[in-house]
């Protein structure tokens, strides 16, 4: 089960973070991503990180801006996202792949087997 927490409303140029927490497997098997939806469009991958925390991927379109992180320790994952833009709005979803290799990230959503509920970010210009 993945809980997410975290999104809400900001303004352009602000920051949010958004945080998804396990629980009923062992976290630090599985491989995890965010993903958000913009109305009226696909879902698109954010970023994503391997089990050990180590790599990361991202987005073009959220490079530099955005950093995804995870505590082993706590079953958590974190995404910190910085200089929001308008078209940064859209709902966010963490996802968890449970039988990921160690070194490995994946950015499409068919890779991940377990989803968290979306959570409405909302940047104002």
């Amino acid at each position: 089960q993945l809980q997410a927490f975290g999104g809400g409303l900001v303004q352009a140029g602000g920051s949010l973070r958004h945080s998804c927490a396990a629980s009923g497997r062992t976290f630090s098997n599985q491989a995890m991503g965010w993903f958000r939806q913009a109305p009226g469009k696909e879902r698109e991958f954010v970023a994503a990180i391997n089990r050990n925390g180590r790599i990361t991927s991202y987005a073009d379109s959220v490079k530099g801006r955005f950093t995804i992180s995870r505590d082993n320790a706590k079953n958590t994952v974190t995404l910190q996202m910085n200089s929001l833009k308008s078209e940064d709005t859209a709902v966010y979803s963490c996802a968890a792949n449970s039988s990921a290799n160690l070194s490995a990230t994946h950015i499409r959503a068919e890779e991940y087997n377990y989803w968290g509920q979306g959570t409405q970010v909302t940047v104002s210009s």
